[in-house]
This record gives structure tokens, C-alpha cells and sequence, in this order.
């Protein structure tokens, strides 16, 4: 069972065809990951098994999981490298560039993002090192502050601006969560210092070390290989940070969590985040999109999810959410109707 997770290498591999090839080769990643999943996900129905308990101690137990994902950060900063050098030494054609930028903005959304999120739940401080490392060179690394310490706490309520109102188009999504999400980490990481009476304005100061790393990653890349490449590298992080707050989008879309006569709100449940229980977007996303057993138990390992019956349910896999949400009137009707059915 655990041998399915190889399938992750898919990934890299679509996004190495797609920085080495030309024409419309350029977008064997893109065309692989909006076309071929999303129909795999619409025919074959969700795989909602859950791993037995003799599985679950076998799987605790085995490094299999973890190397699987420490093989992620040597295999981005293999395919960025190559990227880098592809777009500055080759002439290529405008429709080859956006085949080309548009791969690795998945690249970035899919590896560095996603598994910088798996790595940044975790305890041990190496494991958090590169989860950081990956988030870093997506320049999004400020995502960690407030997904961890505000966005857990704060899921299905007014508050958070990673979880999507009701009726709010994706496209407004987009910028409420992520300029929301980085002043909130700012704040938080402003208290928490404050809070064990340290310098809110030192090397102490997460944001700070995150924001000073990115700068010289942009830099370097400047002064190394210019301003055309930089740019480039630019638009896969944009690409990357939209495919996140896509995710984010689909994830909570109007789900809300009740409040007691004191205002305090109920813990989170797996009644508070859309699940997706498709093998194929599983696999290839660390299980990501088990996502209401990552918000009811946010520090158990991807290989350990459960799906729970109460939980609410997309009707399709992640990438074929993401292009519905592209289309508001139409996401609206699909979804607005689910979360009617969840309050009857």
C-alpha cells in the first residue's frame, strides 16, 4: 500500500518534459495536471479506505514516508536550476515561455508549497528546516507563522482570511487570504517574541530571517543571471502562491464553525474543511486533500488520514475543484447547494 506514494515522482518528471521540451510539449505539466487528472478523478469513484490498525503501526514505523518527502527539496532545486538555465540560454518562443513558467508555477505550487506545509507540521527541527527551505524558495515562507498559529485556530470563522465566504469569487479570495495571511504573520510572530520577552525586531523574529533569505534568493538570481530571469522566476512564485490560495479557497468555502453564547467558537472538527477522498490527487499531493483529519489533527504525518463519514465532500478531486472555482456562477450553483444540504 505504501508503494502507491512513488507515484509522486510523476510530478517532477512532468515538470522536468516540460522545462526540456519545445512546443507543445512545454505544457506536458499543466495539460497532465488540468486535463488528465481531472478526468482520471471524474470517471474512477473516491477511495474512502482508511489504513488498519496494523497498517497504521506499520506505517508509523517505516522511513519509507518521510524519505519520500526530504526527496522533495533536492528534486525542486534540481528542476528551478534547470529552469533558470532554460529560460535564459535558449530562444524560445513566447508560447514556449508560458509552457515553460506555467509547469514550474505548478512545480512550485505542488513541491515547494505543499510538502513545505507537510514538513512544517512537523516536531523535529530538521524536518521544519526544510520545510522552511521550500517555502523560502517560493517566497512564501510567511505562509508557516500564520497557517500553523493562525489559520488552524482561527479555520471556519470570520477572522480567518484563509477560509473563503460564502458566495466570495476566488478571484477576490486571492487577494484578502494572502495580504491577510502575511500582516497576520507579522503580528504573530510580533507577540510571540514579545511574549517570552524577546526583541520583536532581531534574528529572533521568524519574518525578519524568512523575509531577509527571500531577498537574497531575488538577488542572487538578479545578479547572477539578470533581470529577464528574474522575472520569470517571479511569475512561477506568483503562479505557485495563486495555486495555493486556490487551494486554500476550496478547502473552507463557506463552512463556518458555531459559537456559544460566550462567543467562543467550537473546536475544529472534520465537520469544518472539504474533503477529497480521489486516490489520484491523494498520492500525488501527500494526501493534502484528506484535509479535514489535517485540521482535527494537524500534527499526524500525510501517510496516517483518515477520511471520516461526516465530513464534507467535494464532488471531485482538487485540480478539477480548482478549474470550477474558476468559473464563480457555476462554483457557486455546485457548492452553495452542498452547503445547504450540510445545514438541513
Amino acid at each position: 500500500m505504501k508503494w502507491k506514494y512513488l507515484a509522486f515522482l510523476i510530478v517532477p518528471a512532468m515538470g522536468a518534459l516540460s522545462i526540456f521540451g519545445q512546443g507543445l510539449w512545454t505544457y506536458s505539466a499543466i495539460f497532465f495536471a488540468y486535463g488528465f487528472i481531472p478526468l482520471v478523478e471524474l470517471i474512477f469513484k473516491a477511495d474512502r479506505r482508511n489504513a488498519s490498525e496494523a497498517q497504521i503501526q506499520e506505517f508509523k514505523a517505516s522511513r519509507f514516508f518521510d524519505g519520500m518527502i526530504y526527496l522533495v527539496l533536492p528534486c525542486y532545486l534540481i528542476l528551478l536550476a534547470f529552469f533558470l538555465q532554460r529560460i535564459s540560454g535558449a530562444n524560445l518562443s513566447m508560447f514556449e515561455y508560458c509552457g515553460i513558467v506555467g509547469s514550474m508555477g505548478l512545480m512550485c505550487g505542488i513541491m515547494a508549497i505543499n510538502v513545505g506545509h507537510e514538513l512544517g507540521h512537523r516536531h523535529q527541527y530538521r524536518e521544519r528546516v526544510l520545510g522552511e527551505l521550500l517555502l523560502v524558495f517560493a517566497l512564501q515562507a510567511h505562509f508557516l507563522p500564520y497557517h500553523n498559529h493562525g489559520h488552524h485556530r482561527n479555520v471556519a470563522t470570520p477572522v480567518d482570511p484563509a477560509t473563503a465566504r460564502k458566495n466570495e469569487p476566488v478571484f477576490f479570495f486571492w487577494f484578502r487570504s494572502q495580504i491577510g495571511s502575511y500582516i497576520s504573520a507579522w503580528k504573530i510572530e510580533w507577540t510571540r517574541l514579545l511574549q517570552r520577552k524577546k526583541r520583536p525586531f532581531s534574528w529572533a523574529n521568524r519574518m525578519i530571517r524568512y523575509t531577509l533569505m527571500e531577498a537574497v534568493i531575488i538577488l542572487s538570481i538578479y545578479w547572477l543571471l539578470g533581470g529577464a530571469v528574474l522575472t520569470g522566476y517571479l511569475l512561477v512564485c506568483l503562479l505557485g502562491m495563486l495555486l495555493l490560495e486556490t487551494v486554500n479557497y476550496i478547502e473552507h468555502y463557506g463552512l463556518l464553525r458555531k459559537q456559544n453564547e460566550t462567543g467562543k467558537y467550537e473546536r475544529v472538527t472534520p465537520l469544518h474543511s472539504w474533503n477529497s477522498d480521489h486516490l489520484l490527487g491523494r498520492v500525488l499531493l501527500f494526501e493534502l486533500s484528506r484535509h479535514s483529519d489535517h485540521h482535527a489533527n494537524p500534527s499526524k504525518p500525510y501517510q496516517l488520514l483518515n477520511s471520516y463519514q461526516e465530513s464534507p465532500q467535494m464532488p471531485t478531486g482538487y485540480p478539477g475543484m480548482m478549474l470550477l472555482s474558476f468559473i464563480p456562477p457555476l462554483w457557486f450553483y455546485v457548492m452553495n447547494k452542498k452547503l445547504g444540504q450540510l445545514e438541513e
